[in-house]
């Protein structure tokens, strides 16, 4: 098997299956091959009793970016051995076990392959139930596993495949405020750091560089500022950036420094701008709540500079920023078995139909103008 990282449970391992309900999650949407064992015990408290996640950067790192068919056999070699650690560090057996969650969208299509049939095996051999989740249900439960919100929350999905800001009204009930009419935020990182020869993952390359970088330096756009719709656009800003970049060739360090600084402002200042805007419209449509919360989830969100604005942002706006540990931020198995766990507990199946590498998570919003007849990237 390969090596791969265990994350500590929010509550630690004390925990055991009597009188519990415990959850096996599966999540292979992308570059990560994760399994967890996450519920609740008989006392009502959320556990996370392991989660393993098995990288692939290793494997992708002289592409620059993702390769979705190495991608997929890196899963296929690994997810068997992820899923018997994950038991394994629980101290759990398949008997112990109420149900297997798996993500079956969105995400690449052959990841979503391998992690959905695993599940679906796995559960049909222990006569247990299977519940397919949508990938950004889990990110968007996430901050209920790690704080206990109570619905209505705002949520910004920052990451590699997303960027939105969803109205989270309850279990299913999903809101979209505003999504990428482009390139994710994220995806915008990691193709930065490719231009400027940076390393893969490009998002903490970036990051780096720019703590050196003079971020006035160079001129670059702020996307959508001031619009008064909230979706989100960085594409113009990649364009600028290698126009900045071509000009200055060849590139010294300290180039690539300020560029960095500078991509890093500006994308952190559109992003402000977007969820300034949402967080009026938050507080305007729901002026009683006692605890108005801004949750935050993806890797983005693990960005110091990111995560300063959107800090100030809530300030402003009396507003708690919430954001889980980094861990559960990113692509992991833990947030697709409390997803599942939460269905159980409503009396709802998951989606157990087709794969989708598409999946919105709010399926009646309109179409995104400038998106072209896909609508959404989700």
């Amino acid at each position: 098997m390969p090596h791969a990282a265990a994350s500590p449970g929010i509550t630690g391992h004390t925990a055991r299956a009597a009188g519990g309900r415990w959850v096996l999650g599966i999540e292979t949407s992308c570059d990560e091959t994760a399994a967890s064992i996450t519920g609740r015990d008989a006392d009502g408290a959320c556990r996370i009793l392991s989660n393993v996640v098995y990288s692939q950067v290793d494997d992708h790192a002289a592409y620059g970016g993702v390769v979705p068919e190495i991608a997929a056999r890196a899963h296929v070699e690994a997810i068997d051995g992820i899923v018997r650690a994950a038991l394994a560090e629980a101290g759990l057996r398949l008997g112990d076990v109420s149900a297997v969650a798996a993500t079956t969208g969105p995400g690449l299509i052959g990841g979503l392959i391998v992690g959905a049939m695993t599940g679906r095996s796995i559960a049909a051999a222990a006569g247990l139930p299977f519940i397919g989740i949508n990938h950004l249900e889990g990110h968007a439960l996430t901050p209920r596993l790690t704080d206990g919100l109570s619905y209505p929350y705002l949520l910004l999905l920052v990451s590699g495949g997303h960027t939105q800001i969803l109205l989270v009204r309850g279990l299913g009930a999903y809101e979209r405020w505003g999504t990428t009419i482009d390139d994710a935020l994220g995806e915008a990182f990691d193709k930065t750091a490719k231009l400027l020869g940076l390393p893969h993952p490009g998002g903490p390359a970036v990051e780096r560089m720019a703590l050196q970088g003079d971020a006035a330096r160079f001129r670059l756009p702020r996307p959508m500022k001031g619009e008064s719709r909230l979706d989100f656009s960085f594409s113009g800003l990649k364009t600028a950036l290698r126009l900045a970049a071509e000009a200055a060739s060849p590139l010294s360090d300290g180039d690539v420094a300020d560029l960095c600084a500078g991509f890093q402002q500006a994308a952190a200042e559109s992003l402000g701008d977007r969820v300034e805007r949402a967080l009026a419209r938050f507080r305007a449509e729901w002026p009683g709540l006692a605890d108005p919360v801004l949750a935050v989830a993806g890797g983005v969100a693990a960005n110091g500079a990111i995560r300063a604005v959107l800090d100030a942002a809530a300030r402003r706006h009396g507003v708690r920023l919430v954001a889980p540990p980094p861990a559960l931020c990113t692509d992991n198995a833990a947030m697709i078995a409390y997803a599942g766990l939460e269905r159980i507990e409503a009396g709802l199946s998951g989606d157990t139909g087709a794969i989708r590498p598409r999946w919105p998570l709010d399926k009646d919003a309109a179409p995104v103008l400038g998106f072209g007849k896909r609508g959404a990237k989700a």
